[in-house]
């Protein structure tokens, strides 16, 4: 396959949020030149990452009335380009981390990097029903969110009924977060246990304010009558076959998240789950010189702060990797 144009760098990133943005920042910073892929409709999600299909983010530092998801974006690729960092609009379909230097792919490049930071983040997954989606008809960012940590906060979900859809850690604790805005709490599970930890079940099951909907599943999402709203849920009981409404102004997807490490083919040690893992405390992952930052080695926290953070950090280690390799070559010469 005809790959065209090849290109040789120190450093490429790959990705598009705050983590491959912040690695790019201090990367470009410290004279590296990086090439950063963003991605075309990676996994589904515009360049920016998940942070583009939100609306306000009112929990990163340094905007104290919030700020759109795209434009944080936009600003931290603005900010990419100031210091030199070279962008293309391109997705990585395949990487060889067998070679030295490392070979990273896309439909119409080869690029040769002697270290890489992969920032691909993880997608949330989310449901498909009536009324779930973006645009006409759909209530995704007016009442439906895939992140209760992000979004719980938000004025239209205070003092009112929300629901989560899981049976997890994650939904657990969300519910259990939720409670501190919210009048009530529903967990929709489509089972009659849920497969969480048995700690996280007793947290959500001893709180007052959370109720449970045992073997349900959301049909379809309706809207506030004369607003453009979320108003509630026509749920059916799997067992019984009843259909019934739920009026909540809050409806939140806690599945599960996917991170995008398919393209590795294998490469890098994953988890169970699909992450990569890196050596604590470090951005290191099971191959010298390349390095993992953001979401696709965070299945904890999963916050735009911290994936910036980890973004720097593997853009310093990828720094003192480079002074490694080069401090060896001048010796051997």
């Amino acid at each position: 396959m005809d790959r065209g144009q090849t290109l040789k760098t120190r450093l490429c990133i790959i990705g598009s949020g705050p983590a491959a943005h912040t690695a790019a920042i201090y990367a470009a910073r410290a004279e590296l030149s990086p090439i950063l892929f963003e991605g075309w409709m990676a996994n589904g999600i515009a360049p920016g990452g998940q942070l583009t299909t939100t609306t306000d983010v009112e929990n990163f530092p340094g905007f104290h009335a919030g700020i759109l998801g795209v434009e944080l974006m936009d600003r931290c690729r603005e900010q990419s380009l100031r210091f030199g960092t070279q962008i293309f609009t391109e997705t990585v379909t395949s990487v060889d981390f067998s070679v030295k230097p490392f070979r990273v792919f896309t439909d119409s490049k080869t690029v040769l990097a002697d270290s890489v930071i992969v920032a691909t983040g993880a997608v949330a997954k989310r449901l498909n029903f009536p009324g779930a989606g973006e645009g006409s008809g759909g209530f995704w960012n007016r009442g439906i969110s895939a992140c209760a940590v992000c979004d719980g906060a938000a004025p239209i979900f205070r003092n009112k009924a929300l629901a989560v859809i899981g049976g997890g850690d994650s939904a657990m604790e969300e519910a259990n977060f939720l409670t501190k805005f919210g009048s009530r709490v529903y967990i929709i599970h489509r089972r009659d246990q849920f497969r969480a930890s048995k700690i996280m079940q007793s947290r959500a099951l001893m709180n007052a304010k959370i109720s449970v909907v045992w073997n349900s599943v959301v049909l379809e999402a309706y809207g506030e009558e004369g607003k453009d709203v979320l108003g509630g849920v026509k749920l059916k009981n799997v067992v019984t076959g009843e259909v019934f409404d739920m009026k909540v102004s809050g409806l939140f997807f806690a599945i599960g998240h996917e991170p995008a490490t398919k393209f590795l083919g294998g490469q890098l040690k994953l988890d169970s789950d699909g992450y990569v893992l890196t050596t604590a405390g470090t951005t290191r992952t099971s191959v010298r010189g390349v390095f993992a930052a953001g979401d696709v080695q965070d299945k904890k926290y999963r916050q735009a702060v911290t994936a910036a953070g980890t973004g720097c950090m593997a853009a310093l280690d990828a720094e003192h990797y480079l002074q490694e390799i080069g401090t060896a070559e001048d010796e051997s010469d």
